[in-house]
């Protein structure tokens, strides 16, 4: 008697907003495969319907998933193949799935993706920001001092953040940004990607500050907010030194007013201010 081949395990990529992103690939899965667990099934559902898929769908979300995974990974050893997917995107990115992963590769099953949508790396793709190397912080703390916290441990970061945030604490957000990473850090706000409504806002991150309080719209929907890295280099430095230095010379003399703006910035005294 031959033992029982153990079966597979695919993550599969979904849409982020726009159906027609479903990759072919990643249909024949969903249909092929025994069972597709899914973070919520009425959220699933319709996109499946529109490609006829009619696999069975089981639900397998943050609050189950540690003993569902447990289920999951007994049926793959029996040799059926399942199918994992998120509401929007690639499973486990701010998503839930890591535990149903680890465990099925601790039981020796194989696991295999099925590439496709991202939001995070849709955005970075437009957002003209350097994306050579990038951090992605997923969703900040939605507590407003922990949220605070965490940004001043990433100012000094040099390269590019990206996160998601919600339409209900984007603004605050986007205003505790400016305060740790200063007004003119060049940012980018992509809501909506691939959706009828789909905008994406660069500049500063005052600017973004400015249209979100201006524009109400700007604070529905979902969100990816990237942040450039803290420049370093001795242009960044003198740009900044110089915004200081008109900021200190309303108030003091402007010989005064550079040494302070030189010894906040790091830029050069005698390229802020020349005295006659």
């Amino acid at each position: 008697m031959t033992q029982q081949q153990a079966g597979r395990l695919w993550v599969v990529a979904t849409p982020i907003g726009n159906l027609d992103d479903l990759s072919l690939r990643a249909q024949e899965t969903l249909k092929r495969v025994a069972l597709i667990a899914a973070e919520d099934t009425r959220h699933s559902a319709p996109l499946l319907a529109r490609y006829g898929i009619s696999t069975r769908l089981v639900a397998l979300h943050e609050h189950n998933e540690r003993d569902e995974a447990q289920r999951l990974v007994g049926r793959l050893a029996e040799g059926e193949e399942i199918a994992l997917i998120s509401d929007a995107g690639t499973p486990l990115i701010s998503d839930p799935g890591f535990r149903l992963v680890r465990a099925a590769r601790a039981a020796g099953i194989a696991v295999s993706p099925v590439p496709g949508a991202c939001a995070a790396i849709a955005a970075l793709s437009i957002a003209g920001l350097p994306s050579d190397r990038f951090v992605f912080e997923g969703f900040l703390p939605a507590k407003s001092g922990a949220r605070r916290e965490r940004l001043a441990e990433l100012a000094a970061e040099t390269r590019t953040l990206v996160f998601y945030e919600s339409s209900h604490r984007v603004r605050e957000c986007v205003a505790d940004m400016v305060l740790a990473f200063g007004a003119t850090r060049a940012a980018v706000l992509a809501r909506e990607l691939t959706k009828l409504f789909e905008t994406v806002i660069d500049g500063d991150l005052a600017t973004l500050a400015e249209r979100i309080t201006a524009d109400a719209n700007q604070e529905r929907g979902e969100f990816v907010l990237l942040v450039g890295g803290r420049p370093d280099d001795e242009d960044a430095r003198l740009a900044e030194g110089r915004r200081v230095f008109a900021l200190l010379r309303e108030e003091l003399p402007p010989a005064r007013a550079a040494k302070l703006a030189a010894a906040i910035t790091g830029a050069a005294r005698k390229a802020l201010y020349k005295g006659d």
